[in-house]
């Protein structure tokens, strides 16, 4: 199997990262969500579960007996030592099974969904980083319509996060994710056929 140039694609909450990723499936691209398997791997029958549960109580536990991320959330969103506990259970484990899934794709790229990508200092793990940009106003306008959450709470997730400044710092490619849908559609379709030609593969 011939190796696959990897680009992680990055940008704040409320971004459009999804929209993008679902855009370079349609032209054939595999991808790879971390939010989807931080969910997978937070299931009852996952060790990560009992881990999370040891370390922050049954009280995260719905009615069902599942973990209620809505809850966790708001613990770690409100409290930095919650939430470096919380990245230290999550972050090898989703970082070891992007990997083993990289490892199963036979394609000249693969784009890998990290929304915190620099916050967790990854970026020497991928080839190229890709940046869904937008201004934060937009962001938070985005980002609340399609959670129905509160600005006040939307903000505090963005000072989390890492600045716009430093995602532009650290991105090797940019999509300006507040444009026309056709430009968008084009820019898409130009980085689809540039990660070919730079894969060597096409």
């Amino acid at each position: 199997m011939s190796v696959t140039l990897r680009i992680a694609l990055t940008g704040g909450i409320g971004s459009g990262k999804s929209t993008i990723a679902s855009k370079f499936q349609a032209c054939g691209a595999p991808v790879i969500d971390s939010d989807v398997i931080s969910r997978d791997i937070v299931k009852p029958d996952n060790p990560c579960f009992k881990t999370i549960i040891n370390e922050f109580g049954t009280d995260l536990l719905t009615n069902d007996g599942v973990l209620n991320r809505c809850k966790l959330r708001d613990i770690i969103f409100n409290d930095a030592d919650s939430r470096k506990k919380l990245e230290g259970i999550l972050h090898p484990v989703i970082y070891q099974e992007i990997n083993n899934r990289i490892a199963t794709i036979d394609y000249p790229y693969c784009l890998i969904v990290i929304p915190l990508l620099i916050e967790t200092q990854a970026t020497n793990q991928f080839d190229r980083i890709l940046l869904v940009d937008i201004p934060e106003s937009v962001q938070i306008k985005r980002a609340a319509e399609r959670d129905n959450t509160s600005h006040e709470i939307i903000e505090n997730i963005i000072k989390t996060q890492a600045s716009r400044n430093l995602r532009l710092k650290y991105a090797d490619d940019i999509i300006d994710n507040n444009v026309k849908i056709e430009d968008l559609n084009n820019t898409v379709r130009n980085l689809h056929d540039k990660y070919l030609r730079l894969s060597g593969r096409k």
